[in-house]
C-alpha cells in the first residue's frame, strides 16, 4: 500500500499560528492560537493586570475559506483572563473574527464576493449556511466599512463595482467596491447600502483624491447611477462594462424579438 503525502499552504493572518491539520469528512480542521495580549483590562472592575490566563478545556470551530472546494474551520482552544481582583473570567477575543459569531472576518468578505451576481439565498445554500447568516455578514459588513478608511498610500489603477442583492423580493441590495489591480487577488474596499448614485459616490469617496485620480479603469454594469459616479469622481478612468451586461442586453432585445 502506497502512501501519498499532500502540502495544504494556507494564508494565515499575522498573529496567527497553525498547530495541527486534521481531515474531517468532507472538510478541514486546522488547530490555530494566536499571539495573546501581555496586559488585559477586567470588563467588571476595570482594573488593568498582566493577562493571567485560564485557558477553557473545550474547543470553538469557526468557519473559513474553502480548502479544494471543501469547507474549512479554524479549531482553537480559548483563552480566558482570570482577573485577580474580581475573580472575573472573560475569554480573549480572537484576532480573526468578531463576537458572537462562528466564521472568521475573510469568511466574511468571501461570502460578500460571492453575492455578486447572486442573491442571499443562493449564497446560502451553495455555502451551506442559513440565510440569515448571510443578511447578517452583510449588515455587519456595512457598518464595517462605513466607519473604515482606505489606506490613503495604497496604489489602486483598477476597480470593479458591483450591485449585490440581499432579497430580490424585497428589493434589497448594497453595493460593493473592489481593487481589481492584482486580479489574481481581488480585494473589497466598501461597501454601502443601496444600489443607487448616493451609494456609489460613498463607496468611491471612502478613496483619497489621490488615489481616485489614480484609477485607469472601471468595470461596471451599464446602470446610470454607476456610471455617472465613476464619471465624475475618477477623471482619469476608463469605463470598461462587462461583456456579461453586454450579452444580458442582447439577449433581452433578441428575446423581445422572438416574442414578437
Amino acid at each position: 500500500m502506497s502512501r501519498v503525502s499532500v502540502t495544504i499552504e494556507v494564508d494565515l493572518p499575522e498573529g496567527v499560528d497553525l498547530l495541527e491539520y486534521e481531515r474531517h469528512g468532507d472538510g478541514h480542521a486546522f488547530h490555530v492560537a494566536w499571539t495573546l495580549p501581555e496586559q488585559c483590562r477586567c470588563e467588571r472592575c476595570g482594573h488593568e493586570e498582566p493577562t493571567c490566563l485560564d485557558a477553557k478545556q473545550t474547543f470553538y470551530t469557526v468557519r473559513d475559506l474553502d480548502v479544494w472546494g471543501q469547507p474549512s474551520f479554524w479549531v482553537y482552544q480559548p483563552p480566558r483572563h482570570h482577573c485577580p481582583h474580581c475573580g472575573r473570567r472573560q475569554h480573549l477575543l480572537p484576532p480573526f473574527k468578531r463576537q458572537d459569531v462562528t466564521y472568521t472576518y475573510r469568511f466574511e468578505r468571501h461570502v460578500l464576493a460571492c453575492l455578486i451576481g447572486s442573491s442571499e439565498e443562493e449564497v446560502a445554500q451553495r455555502l451551506g449556511i442559513a440565510a440569515e447568516t448571510v443578511a447578517l455578514i452583510v449588515a455587519n459588513q456595512i457598518a464595517d466599512h462605513r466607519a473604515k478608511e482606505v489606506d490613503p498610500q495604497r496604489v489602486i489603477h483598477r476597480i470593479g463595482m458591483d450591485e449585490i442583492s440581499l432579497k430580490k423580493r424585497h428589493k434589497l441590495y448594497a453595493t460593493i467596491l473592489t481593487d481589481l489591480s492584482n486580479p489574481a487577488q481581488p480585494e473589497i474596499l466598501a461597501v454601502a447600502a443601496g444600489r443607487d448614485r448616493l451609494a456609489a459616490e460613498a463607496c468611491l469617496q471612502k478613496l483619497s483624491e489621490q488615489q481616485r485620480a489614480g484609477v485607469q479603469r472601471h468595470c461596471t454594469d451599464m446602470s446610470p447611477a454607476y456610471l455617472g459616479a465613476c464619471a465624475d469622481l475618477l477623471p482619469h478612468s476608463q469605463s470598461v462594462i462587462d461583456r456579461f451586461h453586454v450579452a444580458q442586453k442582447l439577449g433581452a432585445v433578441a428575446d423581445a424579438l422572438r416574442k414578437k
